[in-house]
């Protein structure tokens, strides 16, 4: 049965031969994407084993077929977020796409290059979203079935976009993992042909078009391109492309903070699998890159930049302030690189390209963006301030934040000596924090700046006050637990029933995962028993008892 993973590139083909017309079939796309004026360096700047590489896919990419379905989508420009940059930023407008990603070029591209006997009897994959989406279309379109293997969390709205595309949904397991190896038992069972969403040089090769429309639509410099990673799929085609034709230009990939597969396999020389992903950017939220795409990458891909939550979310507001548009938090990782690589580079001048990939974005997820946005744009900082429980010393303080913006202000009575506020300002930018903390505490107040404390931004911002005389021996986790009925008892029956749940806090984000503060009284002598217990636990966290918010309002 066809997967793909066995391909075998062939002989090598020079990728200057494979752009000239003689004696080549190439399709009417191909023949347009020709860059003649940039050829003659391509030879010049590849070594023979970057050359090799992107030789294998050139002639794959330029007769991609992908238009049945696929738009060439604009290639527009940035324009607020150019001129704030003091650079030219242009968005490929992937999330234009009939179904909001660029994932059908690639699931097209495979299905098309089946054999009608694997058509007629149907094709399977395993996806929570995207890539789906991309299969169910494209065979809708064939004319043959598909499958669609869906972990058991995957939101509704994902769910019914597959089934009004005539997909099959099959619910099952509550990762992807899970779902991925069930669709290949039932692969063996049906005779159907598993479309991969990355590790397939078809795949690649659909996804490689977005750098041939990119090359084809832009006219002058291009200093580098900016490509979210999952499974590498997507930066593996662009890559290929951009190398064979412009290897002047810079190939940067983008993950998450807490999804950097394959920067930690780039950097070991390995695939590395990690334990666990964050699912803010589900997208791109994968354990671990495919066998091909680590291969590609390893050769072809300059630098991989990670971003952290808060500036997905700045980069999500940035797109909609220039477009009007709503992207996932995938499709704003490019954007979120870009604005890091010009801070660190202090460039000025040049002309970037961010693939917004995706734009399938639950609604209830955007007030959580909302909320985070400012963090990530560096206009909001976050402080716990001690002030004396005297006379006078209220207003002393509302003097010290003089005309700044307050957006928080938290507090309650918990002292007769001192009263701990949280609250937060608006600012310019991010090192203004550190200067406004230290103007507090020169005038007498113990300050701690709280702008990059997870645990303050997501659950003590909301629980200002709740202390308590009874919380003797608590210990205090965060946790993610799966947004699934039956979860939280998963996680009480596990427990001994000596110890108490103290303090619970959760806010639903919209996410795939619930974050979940929790407050445990472990009895003196039981800490062992305890800390077996969390290590046993399916549960990912982090304790946070020894944070300083943590003393300051809560316990």
């Amino acid at each position: 049965m066809r997967t793909g993973l066995a391909y075998d590139p062939g002989p090598f083909v020079d990728p200057l031969e494979a752009l000239m017309p003689a004696g080549r079939h190439r399709s009417s796309a191909a023949v347009e994407a020709s860059p003649d004026t940039t050829a003659p360096a391509s030879a010049a700047l590849l070594t023979p084993r970057q050359k090799r590489v992107a030789s294998e896919y050139l002639q794959r990419i330029l007769t991609a077929r992908v238009y049945d379905v696929a738009r060439e989508t604009a290639l527009e420009p940035a324009k607020n977020l150019s001129r704030r940059l003091a650079n030219t930023v242009l968005l490929k407008r992937e999330d234009q796409q009939p179904v909001f990603s660029f994932k059908l070029r690639g699931a097209y591209n495979k299905m098309a290059n089946l054999t009608p006997e694997q058509r007629a009897a149907g094709v399977i994959c395993a996806s929570a979203g995207n890539h789906a989406q991309g299969v169910a279309l494209s065979a809708r379109r064939m004319g043959c079935r598909a499958v669609i293997v869906m972990p058991v969390t995957t939101p509704r709205l994902e769910i019914d976009a597959v089934q009004a595309l005539g997909g099959e949904v099959v619910l099952h397991g509550d990762s992807y993992t899970d779902a991925y190896q069930h669709a290949l038992a039932l692969q063996t069972e049906g005779g159907l042909t598993f479309v991969h969403p990355f590790d397939d040089p078809d795949v690649i090769a659909g996804q490689g078009t977005v750098a041939m429309e990119i090359l084809r639509q832009h006219q002058g410099p291009l200093d580098a391109v900016f490509v979210a990673i999952g499974g590498g799929g997507l930066i593996a085609g662009i890559a290929a492309y951009i190398k064979a034709v412009r290897p002047e230009v810079r190939v940067i990939g983008v993950q998450t903070t807490d999804s950097d597969a394959m920067r930690q396999s780039l950097a070991k020389g390995r695939r590395v699998l990690l334990a666990d992903v964050g699912l803010f950017s589900d997208g791109t939220a994968v354990k671990q890159v495919g066998v091909e795409t680590f291969r590609v990458a390893r050769a072809l891909v300059d630098e991989i930049i990670t971003v952290d939550t808060d500036q997905v979310c700045a980069a999500i507001k940035d797109v909609f302030q220039d477009t009007r548009s709503i992207l996932e938090p995938a499709g704003a990782l490019g954007v979120a690189a870009v604005k890091a690589y010009v801070e660190r580079e202090k460039c000025r001048g040049r002309s970037f390209v961010a693939i917004t990939c995706g734009a399938n974005m639950n609604f209830d997820r955007l007030r959580f963006v909302a909320e985070r946005a400012e963090f990530g744009e560096q206009r909001e900082a976050l402080f716990a301030v001690t002030i004396p429980e005297e006379r006078g010393s209220f207003r002393r303080f509302c003097a010290l934040v003089g005309p700044r913006a307050v957006t928080e202000f938290n507090y309650r009575i918990s002292d007769e000596r001192v009263a701990h506020v949280f609250v937060g300002l608006a600012i310019h930018k991010r090192d203004e924090a550190g200067r406004i903390a230290r103007q507090f505490q020169k005038q007498g107040f113990a300050t701690v700046d709280l702008t990059d404390d997870e645990l303050a931004k997501e659950h003590v911002r909301h629980m200002v006050g709740g202390r308590s005389e009874l919380a003797r021996h608590e210990r205090l986790f965060r946790f993610q637990f799966p947004e699934r009925p039956g979860a939280l008892m998963r996680f009480l029956e596990a427990m001994h029933p000596g110890w108490n749940i103290s303090l619970f806090h959760y806010r639903n984000q919209g996410a795939d995962y619930g974050r979940i503060l929790v407050g445990i009284q472990v009895p003196a002598g039981d800490e062992a028993a305890f800390d077996g217990f969390l290590r046993t636990l399916a549960y990912p966290f982090s304790e946070e008892t020894r944070n300083p918010v943590y003393g300051l309002f809560l316990r």
